[in-house]
């Protein structure tokens, strides 16, 4: 299981952020550029599905991983936490995974590819940020010709691994650092939109003079 929450940024104050973030994390950021293909089950599976095969193309040899994402934890204890905590299946797969799925009855919805960077930390759990741009293609895989979806929106989400006997710690802790990134984005459970932070703009200015603009 994770708990996750999710986030809007213009494109504009990524910089700011991403300083924010080095100085809170106090670890180097990691590099995404990942295709990501969502895949339908089609009428010959017997149980609708939906998985994900995410190609990690920033790595010298791309690497594939195999992602399902189950349904969110209901009743009161889930109501009462800022966090979404729900089921998450993952796995390494070959470079082959996508003829597979195609040969057990799924088909290609739609793919992205998803262009930032990623802090991973400890932080009263161990914790990732990312920080992306969605991308979509003009033609199938043409990941060399993606645009923006969102033009000078990008998506942030911060999630942590959890179990069902300590979501609430986890989800703490997760809520704790997000208050960190209050002036620059509201951070939220997914499906539930916060739009741009009144604040970001002047809390982006702010951490930019105070490093020069550069990021350290």
């Amino acid at each position: 299981m994770e708990c996750v929450v999710q986030g809007i940024i213009e494109t504009q104050h990524v910089e700011a952020l991403e300083i924010l973030l080095q100085g809170l994390c106090g670890v180097p950021k990691e590099r995404i550029r990942v295709h990501e293909l969502c895949l339908k089950s089609g009428p010959s599976l017997a149980v609708p599905s939906e998985i994900r095969l995410l190609c990690d193309l920033a790595q010298p040899t791309p690497s594939w991983t195999v992602r399902h994402v189950g349904g969110a934890m209901r009743g009161a204890g889930a109501e009462q936490i800022s966090v979404l905590v729900r089921t998450m299946v993952e796995s390494k797969v070959s470079n082959n995974a996508l003829r597979f799925f195609y040969s057990l009855g799924y088909k290609l919805d739609h793919e992205l590819l998803k262009i930032g960077f990623a802090f991973r930390f400890q932080r009263g759990a161990p914790i990732t940020v990312t920080v992306t741009s969605a991308n979509k293609m003009p033609k199938l895989h043409a990941t060399d010709e993606a645009v923006p979806v969102t033009p000078g929106i990008q998506m942030v989400e911060i999630t942590a691994p959890t179990a069902g006997d300590n979501y609430n710690e986890v989800g703490a802790a997760v809520s704790s650092f997000c208050e960190y990134l209050a002036p620059l984005l509201h951070l939220s459970k997914p499906g539930v939109s916060t739009g741009i932070v009144p604040t970001a703009a002047a809390a982006a200015a702010s951490l930019l003079s105070n490093t020069g603009g550069k990021i350290i």
